[in-house]
């Protein structure tokens, strides 16, 4: 007999009958036959419908408050949004976006169906006959009902308990002797209890929400998939296991556990070979959640704390970590079920499932029925809406957790895909998760340690450039983007006496922290040389002196505390000193390349210096080299990290360097960028340095030379032409100071030097008053005491001068003073 509940009629059929249980009913909208996105296909109806009136609020408190109606879901939506409450019209708009593919069927259901039907009457309540017998005769299972069939409403809601037992008259079946077979507790289990029927629970992955051990108490058999349904049902008829059964389920638990586990396998190894292919933590995150989407869920976002995706960033100010959205990815296009955009903060409900896995241990899932779910989408309203616009119907949060920090949360949902996650799931999330974890923590070391690098290092190089007269200087730093880290490259523009600039580059060996504070004590030391005005070959004397006994005392301490150390020696460096009035430099180098030289009418040439040997080798003289240069040439000094880069040969990338220094470009910043565009690695192995100068000369008329005997009664004529030389320059102003600092300067040289003696005065952003002479004593400045005669000169000349000191040439010294204009 083959009976419709909603048309009340019946045809006789040939079906068989057998076995004490009389009929099993099947639950299709989560044991057979998927329905849920019929909740979908009427929103979409109603809103076509509805047009401009439609107001989304008003669906959904409608659809909370009809639920439990089963058919009356249409009347009473075409009642509130059509004009005439049209129902059909209603109805035939729902069927337009209503569709049921054959992939609905799960893959266990034909083999335990075929099987049942030789033992038992079996009957299908339906919330959709139409559609379901469809698909049943798709799939070839429409003969095994021939015995019963029973139609249900077409609705999206499990019928109500009186369901049932209008079915079961129908039947002539009594309550007691029937089974139900349902995977929602409240609308299956529960309701069909109450009507009387006996009652197996299929604790199946697509059967939220997940029952607690008390919750289980309340059916008479408990199966995880249709394959132990014929277990079941023989259990509690009380007969043996009917042999056909057996043979069936055994058949249908291997297909569907070969397919889940191959479709796991697959995630986990698109985990494997995905994730922690970067060291980048906004990277690694996307990694994740593209990993997440497709055979796994249908929407996955990862959200990290901001001092893990931002190591840079500034903490909180009061405190609490802000947790920012690192990545997501979905099966839909641009994402419609978030409400947030990459890198916006994430402000979680305490009550949502993502807020309680910050404060978890393992992976948990959560089903749209679960009391707590519906306890934080009826305080969260944003994400309540946009759950049920895509038929949310379960989800699963992970921390992510490593080396004992929390970095952040993972959750995944699921919507186009009808399973829900199961316990496997969890598992298998945990996996992921894990692993993930690792790599963002990886990465997030990583950025952290080269953001401390990258910060010491520019602390120890120059923050500005100072104004000079000299040349217009322009510089460049381009940190390596290798995992080895940040180097030891460093440079230095430092401006010396007689309106003279001292140019200097270096490179440290190794890469890290390291490196860069081992750079920072060799430029320190470099800079320390050079303020005290020592020619180029001398600095590097003392430099290479200076590394060798760095080398030793690390040698020593590594012998008492074993650790791991940047050796010093091997350190390169290239220091040249430009005089704009003579228009010389000179220049000495360790080991380091040559300068590259373009004069005004675009040469380019590299100088043959003498290639010291690098620092730290000990033992091998260095030299200098004098090169004049006319006025507008330009200076181009680089670290081997320049010309090196990508995968060029030195010679390649000198020949390319000399090209592109005859850019010509309209300042030297322009230069600047257009010879690192040129180069532009696609990753930088070495730091790179480039120091870019452009020489000027200073005009004969802002420099002053005398020639001075040494005779005391000089001292005199010394303040007469300094006077009248300062009335020329328009200083008057300056005369008297400046009459004091010359005469000092001259009595010193006339009573403990030797001649040939010179005064000169240049005038340029300062005023300098410099003395030479033949000796190379040098002077001290010492605190008289209240009878001493003498001994006060040095100390006048350095409260009345901005600073002075004593350079040496290689016949005598010079000893000078400076003076703001």
């Amino acid at each position: 007999m083959d009976v419709d509940a909603t048309a009340g009629h019946s045809v006789p059929s040939d079906g068989t009958e057998g076995g004490p249980v009389e009929a099993v009913v099947f639950d299709i909208g989560g044991s057979i036959y998927d329905d849920e996105r019929f909740v979908e296909a009427l929103y979409r109806a109603v809103h076509e419908l509805a047009g401009e009136e439609f107001d989304e609020h008003a669906f959904w408190s409608l659809y909370e408050a009809e639920r439990e109606g089963g058919a009356g879901l249409r009347t009473a939506f075409a009642r509130r949004f059509l004009r005439d409450g049209d129902v059909g019209l209603l109805r035939s708009h729902i069927a337009k976006h209503w569709a049921y593919p054959v992939e609905s069927l799960y893959p266990d259901v034909a083999p335990v169906l075929r099987a049942l039907a030789h033992d038992y009457r079996l009957g299908i309540l339906s919330n959709s006959p139409p559609q379901v017998r469809d698909a049943l005769r798709r799939d070839g299972l429409a003969p095994l009902f021939g015995a019963v069939v029973l139609g249900g409403v077409d609705s999206a809601e499990k019928p109500a308990p009186e369901a049932f037992c209008t079915v079961l008259d129908r039947l002539g079946v009594p309550a007691e002797r029937a089974v139900h077979v349902g995977n929602r507790l409240d609308t299956d289990v529960r309701g069909a209890a109450r009507a009387g029927l006996r009652t197996v629970w299929m604790l199946r992955g697509e059967a939220p929400p997940a029952p607690g051990r008390d919750e289980l108490t309340e059916a008479d058999a408990v199966i995880t998939s249709l394959t132990g349904l014929p277990v079941a049902l023989s259990r509690l008829a009380g007969g043996p296991r009917p042999p056909r059964a057996r043979l069936a389920s055994a058949s249908a638990l291997d297909i569907t556990g070969q397919y889940r586990t191959r479709q796991r396998l697959a995630v986990m190894n698109a985990a494997s070979v995905r994730l922690g292919t970067s060291l980048d933590v906004s990277e690694t995150a996307r990694e994740l959640a593209e990993v997440a989407i497709g055979y796994f869920s249908d929407f996955a976002a990862v959200d990290l704390f901001e001092d893990v995706l931002r190591p840079d960033a500034s903490p909180a100010r009061h405190g609490k970590p802000a947790l920012l959205r690192a990545a997501q990815s979905s099966v839909l296009e641009r994402c419609p079920e978030s409400a947030l955009r990459p890198g916006e903060p994430c402000d979680y409900h305490p009550l949502s499932p993502m807020a309680r896995a910050l404060t978890a241990d393992v992976p948990s899932a959560h089903w749209a029925e679960d009391r707590d779910v519906r306890r934080w989408l009826g305080s969260d309203p944003r994400y309540a809406a946009s759950l049920r616009l895509h038929r949310v119907h379960s989800l699963i949060t992970a921390p992510l957790r490593a080396r004992g920090t929390l970095l952040g949360v993972v959750h995944c949902m699921r919507h186009r895909t009808p399973d829900v996650f199961d316990t496997d799931d969890i598992l298998l999330t945990w996996e992921i998760t894990t692993r993930a974890a690792l790599a963002v923590d990886n990465a997030r070391r990583y950025a952290r340690e080269r953001g401390t690098s990258l910060a010491l290092q520019r602390s120890l190089l120059p923050r500005h450039h100072v104004r000079l007269s000299a040349a217009d200087i322009a510089t460049r730093y381009v940190p390596a983007e290798s995992g080895a880290g940040v180097g030891g490259d460093w440079f230095d523009v430092i401006p010396l006496s007689g309106a003279r600039v001292g140019l200097m580059v270096g490179d440290v060996v190794g890469h890290g922290i390291e490196a860069s504070a081992t750079m920072g004590r060799l430029r320190t030391a470099a800079l320390t040389l050079a303020d005290i005005d020592i020619p180029p070959d001398e600095l590097l004397t003392h430099l290479d002196d200076l590394v060798l006994r760095l080398d030793e005392e690390e040698n020593t301490v590594g012998e008492q505390t074993p650790s791991q150390h940047t050796p010093v020696a091997g350190a390169t460096c290239l220091y040249s000193v430009y005089d704009p009035v003579s228009r010389h430099c000179t220049m000495a180098r360790a080991g380091h390349p040559a300068p590259a030289i373009v004069s005004p009418d675009g040469v380019v040439r590299f100088p043959d210096l003498p290639s010291g040997p690098p620092l730290g080798i000990g033992g091998l003289p260095f030299e200098s080299h004098v090169l004049e240069l006319p006025r507008g040439s330009v200076i181009a000094l680089y670290t081997n990290g320049l010309p090196h880069s990508g995968n060029r040969d030195l010679d390649d990338g000198l020949r390319l360097l000399g090209e592109l220094l005859t850019d010509p470009a309209a300042s030297l910043e322009s230069l600047c960028d257009t010879v690192l565009r040129g180069f532009s690695p696609a990753e930088q192995e070495d730091d790179a340095v480039l120091l870019l100068a452009r020489t000027r000369a200073l005009p004969p008329s802002h420099i002053a030379t005398w020639a001075v005997a040494a005779d005391p009664p000089e001292v005199a004529r010394v303040r007469r032409l300094v006077t009248e030389q300062l009335a020329e320059w328009g200083l008057e102003e300056l005369s008297f100071t400046t009459e004091l600092v010359a005469s000092e300067l001259v009595t010193n040289a006339i009573r403990y030097a030797r001649p040939p003696l010179t005064l000169r005065l240049i005038r340029d952003s300062e005023l300098m008053c410099e003395v030479s002479d033949a000796s190379s004593t040098t002077p001290h400045m010492k605190r008289s005491r209240a009878f001493d005669e003498g001994g006060r000169g040095l100390l006048l000349v350095a409260q009345l001068t901005r600073r002075w000191g004593t350079r040496y040439a290689p016949g005598g010294k010079t000893v000078w003073a400076e003076q703001d204009l």
